[in-house]
């Protein structure tokens, strides 16, 4: 089965229903694909929605979006897969913040699972899946 796993920017697209975003998200789900998000990037969104100045009426919009995604926590393999990534790309002087390489490891733990987002530090993570659903077809 293709999993999509949701960075923070992909999940704010779909709690505001960014139309050309929703148009891929119902594709993959016509297609059977299992659509989720991970634990790290849910602490994201909600360190976001304490900074922001409509905290209230986002708490519930993140809250009813959140029921509808599956979430991935970040288990033993998942932590394997972020030690050694997070080696080689120090190896390689390439700087990502720790979400990212988190999600990255959730990600590639699963398998067959492809990252949503418009963040194009995720392309440097080698045999990362990644798509952006900000554009159209």
């Amino acid at each position: 089965m293709n999993r999509y796993l949701l960075d923070s920017n992909a999940v704010t697209s779909m709690v505001n229903h960014r139309s050309v975003f929703m148009v891929h998200l119902e594709h993959a789900r016509r297609r059977g694909c299992r659509i989720g998000t991970c634990e790290p990037v849910v602490a994201e969104l909600f360190y976001g929605l304490e900074m922001s100045s409509s905290r209230d009426i986002n708490l519930v919009r993140l809250k009813q979006c959140l029921r509808y995604l599956k979430c991935w926590p970040l288990d033993r393999s998942a932590s394997q897969v972020y030690g050694r990534l997070y080696a080689e790309l120090r190896r390689r002087g390439r700087q990502i913040q720790v979400i990212d390489m988190m999600l990255a490891a959730i990600a590639m733990s699963l398998g067959n699972c492809t990252v949503v987002t418009t963040d194009s530090d995720l392309l440097a993570i080698p045999g990362l899946s990644v798509e952006n659903w900000e554009v159209s077809h």
